[in-house]
């Protein structure tokens, strides 16, 4: 049995990139970094970075071209993949990327104007994209 499935959830280092293929497909491309915070074997406070490239096909690139930015807290669900090709000077080159299946917004990241906003808003309104859903209206997607 194989299986090969990555859930990431970081932030957006710079704003997404979305294109379309020659046959009109759109496609985005983003970089989410995350974080990994531990004690050594001294007691000291560690911390690393990771960077992590990940491409998102059809509606759920629409949907992170329109609503992800710098900074942006993403969920991103989907599988590994690596694509290799010669540059100009023949040498290979392999990229590792995450295919995202699906995707979960973070909080906007704005301040609540009130107590009230805070206390009202919850996680559960964040909504959940999935790559196979057959019709996403974005009027449904919280601003």
């Amino acid at each position: 049995m194989n299986f090969n499935k990555v859930i990431l959830v970081g932030r957006v280092v710079a704003d997404p990139e979305i294109k379309s293929t020659p046959s009109g497909q759109k496609v985005c491309s983003l970089r989410i970094a995350t974080n990994r915070i531990w004690k050594d074997e001294t007691g000291s406070r560690k911390e690393t970075t990771e960077f992590h490239n990940v491409v998102l096909w059809q509606k759920l690139a629409e949907i992170a071209s329109q609503f992800l930015k710098k900074g942006s807290l993403v969920l991103i669900e989907g599988r590994l993949q690596t694509r290799s090709w010669q540059d100009s000077a023949g040498i290979s080159k392999y990229r590792t990327e995450i295919i995202a299946e699906s995707m979960q917004l973070g909080p906007k990241m704005t301040t609540p104007a009130s107590p009230q906003e805070k206390e009202t808003s919850s996680p559960s309104d964040i909504p959940i994209i999935e790559e196979n859903e057959e019709e996403i209206n974005i009027q449904d997607i919280p601003l």
